[in-house]
């Protein structure tokens, strides 16, 4: 069993799955190292201080660069980037459908040109597979075509189908290259990506189609993109009955903090997003009672850490007159203090919805936090 679900308060699940690289509690929030690290300064180190779980790392940019061979050749890349702990690799085909200017996309896989250098680049079910597996990470994801909202039905309806066809592809695909001499991660798992933008009826009818895969794990794909909160939320809750009970669901790219509860309300086991790094190199930092900007000017003589309290390496330490000193003068310094409070508030958020699941308190740490973490002090 590498899924077991431990407790339930309504959709809400506390649940534990088993990697070759270690047991993760759920629900999760992965931290985003895109090109294996975390944008702001942070290493693994710094992870493992921060309560991180899993590392969630970006099969297409790390293709391009270093090269998912240069990364097999030193030993795969928890050896890479010395993290110990579960990674998931994403498996490109998000920022194929977002960075690439000029694709084509036919049944065998997509051809598009490098963001960095223009050079062409064709990626299919197997070649994700490929990279996926020479990275080493314990879940690679399903290659699959994003859609964007909105989008004409019988479009989102043709993608649904050959985003399925594409999901075998990378069943097999997968299977052979865990059986291969030296593959660096032989316990690699496949989660397959449920798609069909806000339509629930392709988003239904996609789900009981891929769940026949009995996949190690499900993802809820092409959300988060354009549509309101309610729309997706909606849409959780439209294709979370469909969705097998023993296995892991997980949210691709969400979100706030709001976003995350009203989810794991939802059923949702699995999330990431790069919100918490993003916006704390922008001084916005989240707090048990609201997000703060550090630039505003009433922190230029505060003497109060980020947020009173907080054991994080910046609060135990630093004023937020300081970091708001060292944001202005365009110190670096600035980033990895905001970057280290905003990861460990996102990493102690789950764990405390982990711990009221426990106990049968959700629903009342639903009503308290939902709305207040994501509300502007």
């Amino acid at each position: 069993m590498m899924f077991e679900l431990l407790n339930q308060e309504g959709s809400a699940r506390r649940g534990r799955f088993f990697t070759p690289h270690g047991r993760i509690e759920t629900p999760v929030f992965m931290n985003v190292g895109t090109q294996a690290a975390i944008k702001g300064g942070v290493s693994a180190w710094d992870l493992e201080q921060l309560g991180t779980q899993v590392e969630l790392c970006n099969t297409y940019h790390l293709h391009v660069r270093p090269g998912d061979r240069l990364i097999r050749d030193m030993g795969g890349l928890h050896r890479f980037m010395t993290w110990t702990g579960p990674i998931l690799t994403d498996s490109g085909g998000f920022q194929v459908f977002s960075l690439a200017v000029l694709r084509k996309i036919r049944e065998e896989g997509v051809s598009f040109h490098s963001h960095i250098d223009g050079a062409k680049i064709f990626m299919g079910p197997e070649e994700s597979m490929r990279i996926q597996s020479n990275l080493g990470s314990d879940i690679a994801m399903a290659f699959d075509e994003c859609v964007k909202i909105p989008s004409p039905y019988e479009y989102v309806q043709a993608s649904c189908q050959r985003t399925t066809r594409w999901l075998r592809r990378c069943k097999d695909a997968l299977t052979a290259f865990n059986m291969e001499d030296g593959a660096v991660n032989p316990g690699q798992m496949l989660f397959g990506i449920n798609q069909g933008a806000v339509f629930h009826d392709l988003r239904i009818a996609h789900m009981k189609e891929i769940a026949e895969l009995d996949l190690p794990g499900y993802a809820i794909g092409g959300l988060a993109v354009g549509e309101t909160h309610q729309e997706m939320y909606d849409t959780i809750e439209a294709v979370e009955e469909y969705m097998p009970r023993e296995k892991p669901r997980y949210l691709m790219g969400v979100g706030t903090p709001s976003n995350i509860i009203e989810s794991v309300a939802r059923g949702v086991d699995f999330f990431d997003c790069v919100m918490p790094s993003r916006n704390g190199r922008h001084g916005h930092l989240f707090t048990w009672e609201g997000v703060i900007n550090i630039n505003n000017k009433k922190y230029e003589r505060d003497p109060e850490p980020i947020e009173p309290g907080c054991g994080c390496p910046s609060c135990r330490r630093y004023s937020r007159s300081y970091i708001r000193h060292l944001l202005k003068a365009q110190e670096p310094l600035a980033l990895r203090l905001m970057v280290l409070h905003n990861l460990w508030f996102y990493n102690h958020l789950m764990e405390r919805i982990r711990m009221a699941l426990e106990k049968g308190e959700f629903a009342s740490f639903r009503r308290r936090y939902s709305r207040l973490l994501s509300s502007r002090i």
